[in-house]
C-alpha cells in the first residue's frame, strides 16, 4: 500500500495547529487514527508509527500539541528535562481537550474516512491524553488505546461519562505510573463495569514501545503491537 504523509494545518480555538495525516492514494473510504505524541514533541519515530498504522489500512493524523510553542518544541530521548517542562507547560484542562477535539473533527472530515470509526492511541503524554479523549470524546470517537499514559485524579471521576472500549498498556517497572495508580484506574472501570482490557508488561519499562530509547522493551512493543491492530481491527474495521 502506498502512503502518503502530508502537513496539513487544523483549525483550533488558539490558532493552526501543525497536523501529519498519512493515508492511502486508494479512494475507498477507511476507518481512521487520532495518533497521540509523547512528551518528547511530534518525533520522527511517532512519524514512523503513523505510518505504521496507516499501513494496517487506517487514515492516521498525528497532530502536534505543542503547536503554542513552536518551533523548538521537539525533544531528543536524551533531554527529558526540557520534555517533560514542556509538556507541563500544556493546560490539561479546556485548551487541550479543545485540541483534542478539533484534532478529531478534522479526521472525520476527510472524504475517505468512516467518521463513525475513529479511535484514538498514543504514548507517554499521547497515552494520557487518550484517556482523557475516552473520558471527554466518547460520543466523537470508536475505542482508545492509551500506552503507559499517566492519568489525573479528575480523569479517574471521569471515567464515569467512557462510552467505548478502551485497551491499556502498562510497563511493570515503569517508575512514571506505579502499579497501584494502574489498579486504582482498573478499580474505576471495574467498579462502573466499562468496557475495558489491560496489559502490563511485568519487566518493561516506560517508554517500552520506542526502539529509540534506552526502555525500549522488544518482546513487550512487538506483543503490544499485535494488541493494538487487533483491537483496532476489531472495534473500527470489522463493524465498516
Amino acid at each position: 500500500m502506498q502512503i502518503e504523509p502530508i502537513q496539513v494545518m487544523i483549525p483550533t480555538p488558539d490558532g493552526q495547529m501543525p497536523a501529519f495525516l498519512y493515508g492511502s492514494t486508494e479512494p475507498e473510504s477507511q476507518p481512521a487514527v487520532l495518533l497521540l505524541m509523547e512528551a518528547f514533541g511530534l518525533t520522527s519515530h511517532i512519524r514512523e508509527v503513523a505510518n505504521r498504522i496507516a499501513n494496517e489500512g487506517y487514515v492516521v493524523l498525528t497532530p502536534d500539541l505543542y503547536y503554542r510553542e513552536l518551533p523548538n518544541n521537539t525533544f531528543g530521548y536524551d533531554e527529558v528535562e526540557q520534555a517533560m517542562a514542556m509538556m507541563y507547560r500544556l493546560d490539561f484542562g479546556k485548551p487541550v481537550e479543545e485540541d483534542i477535539r478539533a484534532a478529531v473533527t478534522y479526521l472525520k472530515s476527510q472524504p475517505n474516512v468512516f467518521p463513525d470509526r475513529v479511535g484514538v492511541t498514543g504514548f507517554c503524554l499521547g497515552g494520557g491524553l487518550t484517556f482523557l479523549a475516552a473520558c471527554k470524546l466518547s460520543n466523537e470517537i470508536a475505542a482508545a488505546a492509551p500506552f503507559y499514559g499517566m492519568v489525573l485524579d479528575e480523569w479517574i471521576d471521569a471515567v464515569k461519562n467512557i462510552k467505548v472500549p478502551v485497551y491499556f498498556f502498562h510497563g511493570g517497572v515503569d517508575p512514571f505510573i506505579p502499579l497501584e495508580r494502574i489498579k486504582q484506574v482498573e478499580s474505576r472501570f471495574q467498579e462502573l463495569h466499562k468496557e475495558y482490557r489491560l496489559k502490563v508488561y511485568p519487566d518493561a519499562d516506560h517508554g517500552f514501545f520506542c526502539h529509540e530509547r534506552s526502555s525500549y522493551n522488544r518482546l513487550a512493543a512487538e506483543d503490544s503491537w499485535r494488541e493494538l491492530t487487533q483491537f483496532l481491527d476489531a472495534h473500527l474495521r470489522e463493524a465498516v
